[in-house]
């Protein structure tokens, strides 16, 4: 049978009025292309279901033709809590800004995590896309976080990017504060981190190595 992928993507789209936000298509594109390239069967689902709003910065000209198709199944996601995510064999969390303001607060999100975690089932999570992680337990009552190596999008490319202001917490920090031994790679370089069956990928240019490092595992 065919390895199951279960996205989990934020409904977040607004900062501010001026400031709006979402998943970075890349760090979704990328790996949706990869896992269905592969024969993966693939769920994409959000917190309330519907459109998954896509940051507006990561769309060009220069995007591949492909992003854009891949870009049309985040129009209708599920809902997280309608998903029987038992039946996933990988669960993938993509970044952008938006993951920090939801999916960092997600009850159901928190739950899916930890019954991946104490299964022993492949969690993946990309820039922002680890502050989905942050609420999770152990069995002992521990982050599952602690005494992992762990990268995510860094404090220094928070500062290159102006956002830092803008942000509910450093999710650099909040992760050290959890016991995570942070990894940082140069700011933008293509850095992913393997602790157990915890994969975390630091930047958008780390999207296709991440789903490459899934692939490899799963």
């Amino acid at each position: 049978m065919a390895k199951k992928i279960l996205f989990a993507v934020t409904n977040f789209s607004e900062i501010n009025d001026k400031i709006h936000t979402g998943v970075w298509l890349e760090e979704f594109a990328s790996p949706y292309i990869v896992f269905k390239s592969t024969g993966y069967d693939i769920t994409i689902a959000s917190p309330m279901g519907g459109i998954c709003p896509i940051d507006e910065q990561s769309l060009n000209c220069s995007n591949p033709m492909e992003w854009d198709e891949a870009a049309k199944n985040l129009k209708n996601t599920q809902k997280l809590s309608d998903v029987n995510f038992e039946n996933f064999d990988c669960l993938f969390i993509p970044g952008g800004h938006g993951p920090m303001f939801d999916l960092a607060y997600d009850n159901i999100l928190k739950k899916i995590v930890e019954y991946f975690y104490n299964n022993n089932k492949i969690i993946a999570a990309l820039c922002h896309g680890p502050a989905g992680l942050i609420n999770a337990i152990d069995k002992n009552g521990n982050s599952i976080l602690k005494n992992k190596h762990i990268t995510a999008f860094t404090d220094k490319e928070e500062n290159i990017v102006k956002m830092s202001e803008f942000m509910p917490f450093s999710l650099e920090n909040k992760i050290k504060q959890l016991g995570a031994v942070f990894i940082a790679g140069k700011a933008w370089s293509e850095h992913v981190e393997i602790s157990c069956n915890i994969i975390t990928g630091q930047n958008q240019n780390s999207a296709l190595l991440t789903a490459e490092t899934v692939i490899s595992l799963i």
